[in-house]
């Protein structure tokens, strides 16, 4: 019987040397996802030097290609935005330009257009009578 408990004591130690072995081994860190990159540029910038520095490393490294990815969807955002905000300013001037021409517009037809309420109904001086009685009346023939 002293057989077995030695190889089970063999077995144990072997097993806790393989578990020690394999928890104080460094894990291996994940590569940052595209999405972990667009969050936080500070990450993104130290990634893209460091990956600038070593060329070769970065056609096969994930965070590398990555990293890229992500400032590739970073730039196109931005155009996005910048087209979005010069639609926007685009119309915004269109606005004020049609205001002002209906304004002018208005203007333009208030001088031309006859306000019939303030037009006089009756002249203001009288016609002063015909000096001569005996002249004839314009527009009248003798007979």
């Amino acid at each position: 019987m002293a057989m077995p408990i030695k190889s089970t004591v063999a077995r144990v130690l072997i097993c806790a040397a393989i578990l020690g072995a394999a928890a104080c081994s460094p894990r291996k860190i994940p590569p940052m996802t595209v999405a972990d990159f667009m969050e936080d540029r500070v990450k993104l910038d130290g990634v893209i030097i460091k990956c600038n520095e070593d060329p070769a490393r970065a056609h096969n490294d994930a965070d590398c290609v990555n990293a890229r990815i992500a400032i590739e969807r970073l730039a196109s955002q931005n155009e996005a935005a910048r087209e979005a905000k010069r639609a926007e300013e685009f119309e915004r001037s269109r606005e004020q330009l049609r205001a002002l021409q209906d304004k002018q517009r208005e203007e333009q037809e208030a001088k031309t257009k006859v306000d019939a309420y303030h037009l006089p109904l009756v002249p203001v001086e009288p016609t002063p009578p015909p000096k001569d009685p005996q002249s004839p009346i314009v527009g009248q023939t003798n007979q």
